[in-house]
This record gives C-alpha cells, sequence and structure tokens, in this order.
C-alpha cells in the first residue's frame, strides 16, 4: 500500500513537472513533452523532444524525497543507450543537470544544481542557472557553453596555473623585490605552494590532469600564433 501511495506521488509530480516546464521554462506541454518515450523496453519518466528531435531525458522523483546519486542509473543508462549527452534528476523542487559521458564506460557529471526554494531574482548566477533548463537556453546550447567554462574556470585549473613557470617566477621576483635578503629558488618555491599552500585536491587526479592538459594546449597554441605572427613579420620586411 505504501509503495502504491510513493507510485501515486510520483505520478503527481510528473504533472508537476510537466507545468513547470511548460510554465517556467517554456516548453509546449504538448508538443515537446512526453511521458510515453520507451528505451530498451523501459519508459524513462519525461523526455523533451524539439522539433521532433530527442534533446533531454528527465528523472522524477517524488516531491516529498530526497535526490540521491543512485536515482541517476536508470537515466543514465537510458540516455547512454539513446545519445543523449544531458538528462535532469528532480523532484519539481530541486532540478540537477548531468552531463553523460560515453567512452570505454558510461560516466557521468553533475554541472548544476538548482533548489527553488533557495532562488534569487536578483541573483545573476540563479538567473543563469534557471536559463540553462529553459527552452530558449536548450536552443542556443547554453548547456553546453556553461559546461565548458566550468571547465576552465575552476580550482584544478588555477591550481596548474599557480605552479606554471612563469606564475612562479612572478612570485619569487615580488619576493626578491620585497625582501631582498632572501634567496629562493623556483623549484624551492614550486615544493612550498604544492606542499603547503595549495590543496592536495587540486594537484590530483583525472581533472586535475584534465586542467594540466588544457593548460598546455592553450600555451602551445599562442607559441604557435606567436611564432607566425614573427614569420610574417619577418616576411615583410
Amino acid at each position: 500500500m505504501g509503495q502504491q501511495k510513493a507510485d501515486v506521488a510520483e505520478a503527481d509530480t510528473v504533472t508537476l513537472v510537466k507545468d513547470i516546464l511548460a510554465d517556467v521554462f517554456g516548453y509546449d506541454k504538448y508538443d515537446e513533452l512526453t511521458s510515453e518515450h520507451q528505451i530498451k523496453g523501459t519508459y524513462c519518466d519525461l523526455a523533451i523532444k524539439i522539433g521532433g528531435h530527442l534533446r533531454l531525458l528527465i528523472e522524477v522523483k517524488s516531491a516529498g524525497s530526497v535526490l540521491a546519486d543512485s536515482h541517476l542509473r536508470q537515466v543514465i543508462d537510458y540516455g547512454a543507450h539513446q545519445g543523449i549527452h544531458w538528462v535532469i534528476l528532480t523532484n519539481a523542487i530541486e532540478w540537477r543537470l548531468v552531463r553523460l559521458y560515453v567512452a570505454n564506460q558510461i560516466s557521468h557529471e553533475e554541472v548544476c544544481r538548482v533548489a527553488f526554494t533557495e532562488l534569487n531574482a536578483r541573483n545573476e548566477d540563479h538567473l543563469e542557472q534557471m536559463f540553462l533548463f529553459a527552452k530558449e537556453g536548450l536552443a542556443i546550447d547554453a548547456m553546453d557553453v556553461f559546461h565548458q567554462q566550468a571547465q576552465l574556470f575552476n580550482k584544478y585549473t588555477v591550481s596548474a596555473i599557480v605552479r606554471s613557470e612563469p606564475v612562479i617566477s612572478v612570485l619569487r621576483r615580488e619576493i626578491r623585490r620585497l625582501f631582498p635578503d632572501i634567496k629562493v629558488a623556483n623549484e624551492n618555491l614550486v615544493a612550498l605552494v604544492e606542499n603547503e599552500v595549495l590543496k592536495r585536491e587540486t594537484m590530483e587526479g583525472d581533472k586535475a590532469k584534465e586542467a594540466a592538459s588544457r593548460i598546455r594546449k592553450a600555451t602551445n597554441k599562442l607559441a604557435k600564433a606567436k611564432a607566425a605572427k614573427l614569420t610574417v613579420a619577418e616576411a615583410a620586411e
């Protein structure tokens, strides 16, 4: 009986989520929202189609439930088999936007989390996050842009830049300027920064490696652009 009540509550929440998607986020309730999307013999709670193309899958839990990572397993499996990169997990109050990756194995990353009870209409960050869920945002791939920026501007990127040779050299020069009697080598500064200044979590793991790789690529790109300019300038002389 309790399970039946839970099913009813979840069905009611799906109806509420459809209303929110239509009235708040701008989707056409009858043309773009469907609860009849079948994947591998199972139905997902909701799907968003734009111009007949599947764009988003939504897993809905009852409004009284606390969302957990375990709730994502089913919708992630749905998305991975359908070639969908974005899924939403919601209980109508809290909305989680999740990016899917399908390579050697299926993985996911939570990109944004919005709680209606904490929203402030004057907060630009809150408005930007809401825009990610909107039809207008979906039309211009705002999710991908937001995700790319989040990947670039984070603690891992800043940590890698702080430990880079140009920044360490600036630190060394500033220390020498302020305290002329102090003799310090770049390698000593690197050791100090890595061991006592920065958090270990920003220097280890896949995200730290990805940040270091992006910085190397950006540095090489700048170096190639500079070399190309020099070549053009020399040819013009």
